[in-house]
């Protein structure tokens, strides 16, 4: 018997909320102020173990993007006892692996290693932590990686580049207009100043939580944590100001000239976060907008724009509830064979004003829910899913011990409440239409011929 959506959610939504009672999170701060939080999960003799800093691209300043990023690089080359690629070797010596990240919001570093290796690991991190060497030529040398990375990953990337742009319109006082990776000017003319200042502000144990989830005993954790952590010192972090997106006064369009196979439309809907778990309601039937609109293969913009109407070879929407910084609410695609971009952007809008008119119906939205809660399921699979998880709801302000209650509200939500969004924020008014123009691609950037 197949079941029916309305009849998984209440199974999904058990399954993930019992999953506290079979992997328990603990949690300590340590007297200089570190949070570490310890989730126990005793499915496979491993451990995934995670620093995350709460400061990310929107805490740089003008003439200085970027720099998150570049010192996410360095904290790789070396301190005064441990060498620059040591600490790679030394995890990957312990059968692990390891990386970073750098987001707007937070950085952060992981490695998963066999248990009986995480005090190793906490030594490593709580040494970078406050010894790091930043050596100008190994400085110099990780700067040309960026500006590479940059190259190739959004300047060679027509997407990429449409979106930058599209970003960097939408907002014009926030810091979230500018990309993590930071401007090139800004990288050409960085110094290691720049990352030491950066590094001396935020690198701190009273700005930072270590997330361990996996086959630990919290107690034992805690213990560690304390001889490994615990004899740094605390630092005076930098004031945090407001920074408030003044009000959008109406639609704002640019064009992006590019290289590229196919025209691209985007659009970017300014949209709220979660600031209160229990008090907020739009973030919650905004995910199910997005998840009605594009969340799966029977969604609206397959069904209607793609295989339909034939007015898209693609159509996605996409919407992140949490944030430290204000929310947007992206639409996007590429027309059809014989389809204009604008063509597209009436089809995509016109999804949306039958939202507005006409709601959603309960299969549309019981099956959104089972596909979100189906995907919080999912997560519980990976250990280091599940630290990513808990470090990105603190580092946004919003306790990992509430994530339950993000899917109760979720799965609270009414159809009224997703079309009461749909007529609430997409309006011209808070809108933002980027266009990409594709240029002819270079003769190197198309695949040879058959037999050359």
């Amino acid at each position: 018997m197949r079941m029916r959506p309305t009849r998984l959610i209440p199974l999904l939504l058990a399954l993930t909320l019992a999953a506290p009672a079979l992997a328990e999170t603990f949690e300590r701060q340590l007297a200089n102020g570190l949070r570490v939080i310890v989730k126990e999960d005793r499915r496979a003799p491993t451990v995934v173990h995670m620093v995350c800093y709460r400061a990310g691209s929107m805490d740089e300043t003008n003439g200085r993007t970027g720099v998150a990023h570049v010192l996410e690089h360095m904290m790789f080359k070396g301190t005064p006892t441990v060498g620059p690629g040591e600490f790679n070797r030394r995890v990957a010596d312990a059968g692990g692996r390891d990386n970073a990240f750098t987001s707007h919001d937070y950085t952060a570093y992981f490695q998963q290693v066999p248990e009986h290796k995480l005090g190793e690991m906490m030594q490593l991190e709580a040494d970078r932590m406050r010894h790091l060497s930043l050596d100008p030529a190994e400085f110099a040398q990780e700067l040309r990686v960026v500006m590479e990375e940059r190259r190739l990953r959004t300047e060679d990337q027509p997407q990429s580049l449409l979106f930058e742009q599209l970003t960097a319109t939408a907002f014009q006082a926030h810091p979230y207009r500018v990309p993590v990776i930071g401007w090139m000017n800004d990288l050409e003319n960085m110094v290691p100043a720049d990352a030491r200042s950066w590094y001396d502000n935020w690198y701190a144990p009273n700005n930072a939580t270590v997330v361990v989830v996996g086959d630990v005993d919290h107690q034992a954790v805690f213990k560690l944590a304390a001889q490994h952590y615990g004899t740094l010192q605390p630092r005076q972090l930098p004031v945090r100001k407001p920074q408030d997106e003044p009000r959008q006064l109406g639609i704002r369009r640019l064009v992006v000239k590019a290289p590229a196979d196919l025209p691209l439309v985007m659009m970017a809907y300014k949209v709220p976060v979660i600031r209160n778990v229990e008090q907020d309601v739009d973030p919650y039937a905004l995910e199910l907008l997005a998840a009605v609109l594009a969340g799966h293969d029977a969604a609206r913009f397959s069904t209607s724009l793609v295989r339909r109407q034939r007015l898209a070879v693609e159509a996605e929407a996409s919407y992140d509830s949490t944030a430290r910084g204000p929310g947007i609410f992206y639409l996007q695609g590429s027309p059809g064979e014989g389809k204009t971009v604008s063509e597209l952007e009436a089809g995509l809008r016109a999804e949306i004003v039958a939202v507005q008119e006409r709601s959603v119906t309960a299969d549309e939205l019981a099956r959104a829910k089972a596909q979100l809660i189906a995907g919080q399921i999912y997560k519980l699979d990976s250990m280091f899913a599940q630290a990513i998880e808990i470090g990105q709801l603190e580092a946004v302000g919003i306790p990992y011990a509430q994530h339950g209650r993000l899917l109760e509200k979720l799965q609270a939500v009414t159809a009224e409440q997703v079309q009461a969004v749909a007529r609430k924020y997409f309006n011209e008014q808070g809108l933002t239409v980027g266009e990409l123009d594709p240029q002819p691609l270079p003769p190197a950037a198309r695949s040879p011929a058959a037999g050359s």
